[in-house]
């Protein structure tokens, strides 16, 4: 058993790439990208209409909170919907795949920082983007994941230009896995590989990015990634009996326009809530995986190498405890 411990522990430490966050008391959570973040945004631009009430709840795509709301909720701030701007179907550009009239990215980020020539330091800025950009190569699109990638590190920049101290940068799942494929392994491998090399590129260019920016910014990397293939590989371990299928069955590619369909499934066993969305409690078990790495310490040096294992190793302790 304490093999296992230490293990999973060592597991989660390898989630940290370069940190320099220590735990502290965050104002509020300020969000930016789309879906996986959205709490109603493209809900009330639509009239109340999309996702729709009787499959998603409350305006989320989901079937309950999502992460950014866990997440507040473990870091004890009560989360506030008008600091976030993630708008469903938003790629990290300026287009939104979904509806087209509601901004990107891009859009989300200009608009803040027009109206916020300073922000408040001792709030967490998130950005989580990119899946979009990658959806479109169902509609004949061509992603290239080094301008997403470069759309993202301009949002950092940007975010860190107007004074934002800690941003978390979330990295993409292996899309290749998700119901949308539909079990097709040529789509699955395609948008695998979009994903395996987006996330390269990402870890790069963020390395590279905090060596440029002052010493007091904080770039929080979140390994989305591997908690997923975690998952997947492991669903027992989590309480999932299903990580391939879509818990309300199969629905468009798109984002957005999701018809509507009656639920026959038990959601909390299910790893996907439709073809791309997580179910609320895979949603909460990503907010546990973003609350460990805020409050681990920062990158060891050789002599502090146990004392992390160890805090990372309490730390999963706790992780399990809540799933």
């Amino acid at each position: 058993m304490q093999t296992k411990i230490l293990a999973i522990g060592l597991f989660l430490l390898s989630f940290a790439f370069p940190l320099r966050v220590l735990a502290k008391n965050y104002d509020e959570i300020v969000v930016f990208g789309d879906s996986f973040s959205d709490t109603g945004n493209v809900f009330n631009a639509t009239g109340k209409a999309i996702p729709p009430s009787s499959s998603y709840f409350n305006g989320h795509f989901s079937n309950g909170s999502i992460w950014v709301e866990y997440l507040a909720s473990d870091l004890g701030i009560n989360f506030n919907p008008k600091t976030n701007f993630a708008y469903a179907g938003a790629t990290t550009g300026f287009e939104n795949i979904g509806v087209r009239n509601l901004p990107g990215l891009q859009q989300q980020i200009n608009n803040f920082t027009s109206a916020n020539q300073f922000v408040d330091p001792n709030s967490l800025y998130i950005v989580w983007a990119g899946t979009n950009d990658y959806l479109d190569y169902f509609f004949g699109g061509s992603p290239n994941p080094t301008q997403t990638v470069s759309n993202l590190i301009d949002a950092v920049k940007a975010l860190a230009a107007v004074g934002a101290k800690d941003i978390m940068v979330v990295n993409q799942p292996n899309l290749g896995n998700f119901p949308v494929t539909d079990g097709s392994y040529h789509t699955s491998s395609i948008l695998n590989t979009y994903s395996s090399v987006h996330n390269s590129q990402l870890k790069t260019n963020l390395n590279f990015l905090s060596q440029q920016l002052s010493s007091d910014t904080n770039i929080i990397s979140l390994d989305i990634d591997s908690l997923y293939n975690r998952i997947i590989a492991a669903p027992k371990e989590f309480g999932f009996t299903n990580v391939t299928d879509s818990c309300i069955g199969k629905l468009s590619v798109v984002p957005i326009n999701i018809p509507e369909q009656p639920v026959a499934c038990t959601p909390d066993e299910f790893l996907f809530w439709d073809q791309i969305h997580p179910t609320t409690t895979t949603h909460k078990l990503i907010a546990e995986l973003a609350f460990s790495v805020l409050k681990s310490a920062s990158v060891p040096e050789p002599s502090t190498v146990l004392g992390v294992i160890l805090v990372a190793t309490l730390g999963t302790l706790g992780f399990v405890k809540h799933s």
